[in-house]
């Protein structure tokens, strides 16, 4: 019986070990690389009630080149800049960090139900990252958010960190690095989640669904040296240049017979007679909005940030950063080609910059090396005509289509309730203080520099810089008191001294919410698009009041029923803007518990700390801590003598983690692979047991 038992087991071992074998195989052959000729598989046609299917990627994360070795002779020979590995970019020389070599990074391409799983690999030589699915609240998957210091710590150079969440919001959406300027230097791409025709409310009104425009502005220096210029110098923060699906004209190229060439634009085909989807993506790292118009034809908005509105026609509309807007375009015009045009606005408008790019729709029986009639320059890139989604106006001007004009297709909610269960005001502006980051008093303060180019202002969110926590608020959720967080109720002088704290509103589980926020526009003529995460909220009001506005003011007009809100139907979007010298009135319902930033999308601004944290419910609604999840915190010289029993180490290491699980969680928990072993083993065993005795 013995020898029998030694021998099962060894079977056993051994069937265990081909198991493992055979799903790592699995896992390598499902996670190629796929490109155009060799789509991924979970690309396809969405059809109702069909199995769905798990989706892998792997994202490698690194440091290259606009321009390398791999473009050889583009653009003089044009063709080589669509090499393998090659970024042409506008063709500034400049270093890029990108995903898989690309700009911008893989689409992802999925159906409704789809379970996305991408391995994020960091190759960068001396920088960690994350990566944030803008537009997907991840509602039940806290964790996936991608926010440092807030759902996750950095993933580490030479680490891997697997993001693992369910499709469950349809539309265009973003993914982008979260951490530093890496957004700014090219790690950004797209998310697709499309559903089957029958409920597509928007199926009838085209044909085909095959466009995705990502625009971003574009510099000739990484997002860190513009920043470190700016912040710490006379160095300015304007972008000079526009990117559409990561390319552009911008630098000229000599050839020997005195003639000049650029780096390739992008191109869309098109076939007459037929309607398209456009998806429009904005990625934009700047005080940068960028306003998009096509020559000789108008087009129909019918989605915003993933959310269907009713159609609704415009010549040009114009998008901020983090903004996506689907749009149908009929291709009924004469054949030939026509200029698409995008025109930057505020930092980037003919005061500064005026940074402009231009992409071609080219019908399919024209020429695909040719260009529209006329040059185009900054100038020539306006559109007169009906404009959604203006700058700095809102439902005061009569001639624009403004945000909460647009009519959600979706049925009213709990949200739109006559009076919310929670009202919040959020202030920003930017303030002439002594910030000890940029200005430190006594030796370079604020008013000490002389060179008013040296001087920069400090946007804040009420009056409070965030300052993030050395651990994720998610994670660590036991180890932070109540007075480690602060808001305008527990600080004092901010509007004269500068405050920095760790900013975190809570917020009841389920409470319907109204945040109102107010650009004073003191400063400057500015504007900032606002992203939230963990939820999508409805536009009910935006105005544009004056050249600037007090909370006060706003305050007052409110008691007196004088802000204007749609109740009704009003559009749904994760990503907004506020008029300068207005507001924005937004309602959502706080029902994912967690803690989800909320913060200025534009780069510079989000990096000093122009942003804050809500708490959705109490610590213990939250999901628990997923197993082996990484930490990390500050390491203050803790006596060794406290980790001399291996006892108390355990205990440590258990409460750290944030898990404390009955024996059976290891056998179910754990990837595909590692659950499939785990069962097959567990189970062979206690049938070895019972068959021995």
């Amino acid at each position: 019986m013995f020898i029998k038992c030694e021998l099962i087991g060894f079977i056993i071992l051994l069937s265990s070990i081909s198991i493992s074998h055979t799903l790592d195989s699995y896992k390598a052959n499902n996670s190629s690389n796929y490109n155009a000729n060799f789509p991924h598989p979970c690309k396809r046609k969405c059809v109702k009630n069909s199995k769905p299917m798990e989706c892998k990627f792997t994202f490698n994360v690194e440091w290259y080149q606009t321009m390398s070795k791999a473009c050889h002779n583009c653009p003089h020979q044009i063709e080589d800049c669509f090499l393998t590995d090659c970024i042409p970019g506008d063709g500034s020389y400049r270093s890029v960090l990108v995903i898989n070599r690309m700009l911008p990074g893989p689409k992802i391409e999925v159906c409704y139900g789809d379970e996305i799983v991408v391995d994020v690999q960091n190759e960068l030589i001396d920088s960690s990252t994350t990566i944030h699915w803008h537009g997907h609240p991840q509602r039940g998957s806290p964790y996936m958010d991608g926010v440092p210091y807030v759902t996750q710590c950095p993933i580490q150079p030479g680490t891997t960190f697997r993001y693992r969440f369910p499709a469950n919001i349809v539309g265009t959406h973003v993914w982008h690095s979260h951490l530093g300027m890496q957004r700014t230097d090219g790690a950004f791409g797209a998310i697709i989640v499309r559903t089957p025709d029958d409920i597509n409310p928007h199926k009838d009104l085209y044909d085909y669904d095959e466009h995705s425009i990502l625009i971003t502005d574009w510099m000739e220096h990484t997002g860190l040296h513009k920043f470190l210029s700016h912040y710490h110098s006379i160095g300015d923060n304007k972008p000079t240049s526009i990117l559409v699906n990561g390319k552009g004209k911008y630098l000229r190229f000599s050839q020997k017979d005195g003639t000049e060439v650029f780096t390739p634009i992008e191109r869309f085909v098109v076939k007459k007679g037929f309607k398209y989807r456009f998806r429009l993506i904005n990625v934009s790292f700047m005080n940068c909005p960028i306003e998009m118009s096509i020559d000789g034809h108008s087009f129909r908005v019918i989605s915003t940030d993933g959310h269907d509105v009713e159609a609704i026609e415009a010549e040009s509309l114009v998008s901020y950063a983090g903004e996506r807007f689907d749009f149908i375009l009929n291709a009924n015009q004469t054949e030939g080609l026509y200029w698409i045009k995008f025109r930057g606005l505020m930092d980037c408008d003919e005061r500064f910059t005026s940074a402009y790019q231009v992409a071609v729709l080219q019908y399919s029986n024209s020429s695909s090396v040719d260009f529209p009639e006329g040059d185009v320059d900054y100038q020539k890139t306006l559109r007169k005509g009906l404009q959604l989604n203006s700058l700095n106006k809102g439902l005061e001007t009569a001639d624009i289509i403004s945000i909460p004009q647009l009519k959600s297709l979706n049925e009213p909610d709990l949200s739109l309730k006559p009076i919310p269960d929670f009202q919040y005001f959020v202030s920003y502006d930017f303030y002439k203080i002594d910030n000890p980051h940029f200005h430190k008093n006594g030796l370079y303060g604020f008013n000490e520099v002389t060179n008013n180019l040296n001087k920069v202002l400090t946007p804040q969110l009420n009056h409070i810089t965030m300052k993030m926590p050395s651990t994720p608020l998610l994670q660590n959720r036991h180890r932070f008191k109540p007075d480690m967080f602060c808001n305008e109720t527990t600080v004092k002088k901010c509007d004269k001294d500068f405050c920095e704290c760790t900013h975190v509103i809570k917020i009841p589980l389920g409470n319907v919410v109204e945040l109102i926020l107010i650009d004073k526009g003191f400063a400057y003529d500015a504007n900032h698009p606002f992203h939230l995460h963990g939820t999508s909220f409805r536009v009910v009001g935006m105005e544009r009041i004056g050249q600037n506005v007090t909370v006060q003011e706003i305050m007052d007009m409110d008691k007196q029923n004088l802000l204007k809100r749609n109740l009704k139907d009003p559009p749904i979007k994760d990503t907004v803007t506020t008029p300068d010298g207005g507001y924005t009135i937004l309602r959502f319902i706080a029902d994912n518990p967690g803690y989800w930033l909320f913060h200025c999308h534009i780069e510079f601004h989000s990096e000093v700390g122009m942003s804050m944290v809500f708490q959705f419910g109490e610590i213990h609604e939250m999901p628990p801590v997923p197993i082996d999840f990484p930490n990390c915190g500050n390491y203050l010289n803790s006596p060794i003598s406290q980790f001399n029993e291996p006892q108390e180490l355990a205990s440590f290491n258990q409460s750290e983690s944030g898990t404390d699980h009955p024996w059976w969680y290891s056998v179910f928990s754990g990837n595909e692979k590692s659950v499939k072993v785990n069962v097959f083993v567990t189970f062979s065993v206690i049938f070895l047991k019972y068959l021995c005795v």
